[in-house]
């Protein structure tokens, strides 16, 4: 009888070890389906992330900017007034420079005779202020002493310096005739300007570029999307005609000396 009980069943043996198989062939498989679905899933997310990237930079934007227009203007206090950060700041300017414009445009009045109307109200009051008083027992209105720090002349002046050093630099790269489409694009838009300045005066013509600043970049800011849509089919239209043009008239100029040169 003993040796009968430790004498198994081979059935019952081969049944077990398939079952245990099957147990152990489906765990395989999840594992394997776990990590195929783990990677098919970062596949998944970095295509996603590729293609939106790659979206990102089909983006086309207006003058090629890659900041926001705050960024643009410098991200400090004038570029606040001209997006119109701060309202109050904002409205103040440019009524003050609407107020300049009447005067001076509307009203033809002139800055010196200006500048010396204001001096002599201002000294007239406080002149007749120190005088009476005297008579009623009042302290003398306080003048102060008014002195013009060096320092934002001087930087106003470098900044300057370093504009005119590189418009000379652009004048200069584009009159050695290297770059056609850069001495047409100057020459068009000196032509534009002086199509302008003989229907204007040079203080209109500011004023016009002065509210130009205050509308145009806060209208941009706000409708961005639309925009550069429009300038995109406008610059590839720009371009498909540029390039008829090159085709038909500028490739059949002859090559100065110049271009004989570098072939």
């Amino acid at each position: 009888m003993a040796e009968q009980e430790e004498i198994s069943d081979p059935r019952t043996e081969s049944l077990t070890d398939k079952i245990s198989d099957k147990i152990h062939g489906d765990d395989d498989g999840d594992g394997e389906r776990d990590t195929s679905s783990s990677s098919s899933d970062s596949e998944a997310e970095d295509k996603k992330t590729t293609s939106e990237s790659s979206v990102k930079e089909k983006i086309f934007h207006l003058f090629g900017r890659e900041k926001p227009v705050h960024k643009v203007f410098g991200g400090g206090k004038p570029a606040d007034i001209f997006l119109w950060r701060n309202k109050k700041i904002s409205g103040s300017v440019l009524g003050g420079a609407t107020a300049v414009w009447v005067l001076f445009e509307l009203l033809e009045y002139h800055l010196l005779t200006l500048v010396c109307h204001i001096a002599i109200l201002v000294l007239s009051l406080s002149f007749l202020w120190s005088n009476a008083s005297v008579f009623v027992n009042k302290r003398p209105p306080h003048i102060p002493e008014v002195r013009l720090p060096q320092e934002p002349f001087v930087e106003v002046a470098s900044a300057l310096r370093s504009e005119i050093n590189h418009a000379l630099v652009v004048l200069r790269e584009i009159a050695s005739g290297r770059d056609l489409k850069k001495f047409l694009g100057a020459v068009a838009g000196l032509w534009f300007i002086s199509i302008v300045g003989s229907c204007c005066s040079f203080l209109t013509l500011f004023y016009i570029v002065f509210v130009l600043l205050h509308t145009a970049p806060v209208l941009y800011e706000k409708y961005d999307d639309k925009i550069d849509a429009i300038a995109e089919k406008a610059m590839h239209e720009i371009r498909k005609q540029y390039a008829i043009f090159d085709h038909k008239v500028l490739s059949k100029i002859p090559k100065g000396p110049l271009d004989k040169k570098r072939a």
